[in-house]
């Protein structure tokens, strides 16, 4: 079915994202992992398990944003003549996305989990904005 010609859009315009760019920054998933390695760290330092009972519970949430927010970038900033120029990119994603998740730091509470995890999200993030040079 074919709109009526006064609801054709007048002006036709092209984003390289979901909304003009801005609005992505791998900075929320670096924050997050941060924290995930900070309550590693602590649940490791205290041996109350009321504790360690809360940290793991908080670590695993923070886990999950981690891949929250890299999922956002990897669906929705991230486009295909990006993957063209970085053909390293969907796996570094995946082995991010995992070393935030259950066989990751979400599964653990060993700081250097997080810190592998840290090193794939500046990965990520020096690629990121390598492209939002050009």
């Amino acid at each position: 079915m074919r709109l009526p010609r006064f609801l054709t859009p007048k002006t036709v315009v092209s984003a390289h994202c979901d909304l003009p760019c801005g609005v992505y920054d791998p900075a929320q998933a670096r924050i997050e992992a941060e924290s995930v390695k900070a309550i590693a760290e602590k649940y490791q330092a205290n041996t109350d398990p009321e504790f360690r009972t809360r940290a793991i519970l908080i670590k695993e949430q923070r886990a999950e944003l981690v891949k929250h927010h890299l999922w956002v970038l990897w669906t929705d900033y991230f486009k295909p003549p990006h993957f063209e120029k970085y053909p390293n990119l969907h796996q570094l994603f995946n082995e991010a996305t995992k070393l935030a998740g259950a066989s990751g730091a979400k599964g653990s509470v060993d700081p250097a989990v997080a810190d592998q995890l840290l090193g794939k999200i500046e990965e990520i993030s020096k690629i990121f904005w390598e492209t939002k040079q050009a």
